[in-house]
């Protein structure tokens, strides 16, 4: 069934912060996760006839979003204009909302984690998804999920405390 315009607004508004966050650790860089969470609701715009209705939404964001990360990675280089019959506007109002949260040091630790620890652990920290949804969503059975981001989280604790030992000392 095709997501209606409405339906489609309240889905940007509901799950724009979360993809913001997720774009912004993925690829470290503040305007291009607004580019990147943008390229996500042009193609979730383009593809809404294709929406299944017992599918969470964030899932399906997170699956598009996702895809234009990687699509960004293998270009290497910023995209030019993108056309579409729907624009979406994604406002931080000036001042990075989540200035606090995105720490150099916090983006540094991430990208010490081998790609697919850190987006395991992305998609459901940041994306608040379930362990059975980034499951599904990366094709991968539960328990490497769940093994991915239990690693994840320990190579960031171990990071953590080699910064707070080379502070103190």
């Amino acid at each position: 069934m095709a997501l209606t315009q409405a339906t489609f607004d309240r889905l940007v508004a509901d799950h724009g912060p979360a993809l913001y966050r997720m774009a912004y650790r993925m690829v470290g860089d503040r305007h291009e996760a607004e580019d990147v969470v943008q390229e996500t609701y042009r193609s979730a715009w383009s593809s809404r006839a294709g929406y299944q209705t017992g599918r969470s939404q964030r899932a399906w964001l997170a699956s598009i979003l996702r895809r234009r990360v990687v699509d960004r990675w293998r270009r290497h280089s910023l995209p030019g204009p993108a056309g579409g019959d729907y624009t979406v506007e994604v406002e931080v109002d000036g001042v990075d909302p989540l200035a606090n949260d995105f720490t150099d040091e916090m983006q540094q630790a991430l990208n010490r984690l081998p790609f697919e620890l850190r987006e395991s652990l992305l998609l459901v920290v940041v994306g608040e998804l379930t362990h059975q949804e980034v499951s599904d969503l990366l094709g991968v059975p539960l328990g490497t999920v769940l093994s991915r981001v239990s690693r994840a989280r320990e190579r960031l604790r171990e990071f953590w405390l080699m910064m707070a030992k080379s502070a103190a000392g």
